[in-house]
């Protein structure tokens, strides 16, 4: 849980596999900023997007794999919204996934949507 001023909110961590290039993990979090419903509750300031670096947890990997896109809800309804949320990531990652692979040569990196929530 991502927490702030001792409250913890519900997150949504993507991690792309070993494939991924440094360009491809901050190509997706652009794209999950822009992408609708994600940048209409980000402008509501409901949402936030962050990079979190796991390279400790796991010594020795590279950036696509040792770090991830985390997308925190925040705000009074952030339970109630989590389901939604956790809908709107997964589609936009592959959405994300097939513009990559329509402007780039080969097969994106596989990518792993995790939501963690105190009411799942």
């Amino acid at each position: 849980m991502a927490e702030g001023d001792g409250v913890a909110y519900p997150e949504i961590r993507v991690r792309l596999d070993r494939t991924a290039r440094d360009s491809d993990i901050v190509a997706l979090r652009k794209w999950l900023e822009r992408e609708e419903p994600l940048a209409a509750w980000a402008r509501e300031r409901e949402l936030q997007f962050e990079l979190r670096d796991r390279r400790n947890e796991e010594p020795g990997s590279p950036m696509g794999f040792g770090t991830e896109v985390v997308v925190v809800l925040i705000g009074a309804g952030a339970s109630a919204a989590f389901k939604e949320l956790l809908v709107a990531v997964r589609l936009a990652v592959a959405a994300w996934q097939d513009n990559r692979r329509s402007v780039e040569s080969g097969e994106p990196p596989r990518a792993d949507v995790d939501g963690a929530a105190d009411d799942r």
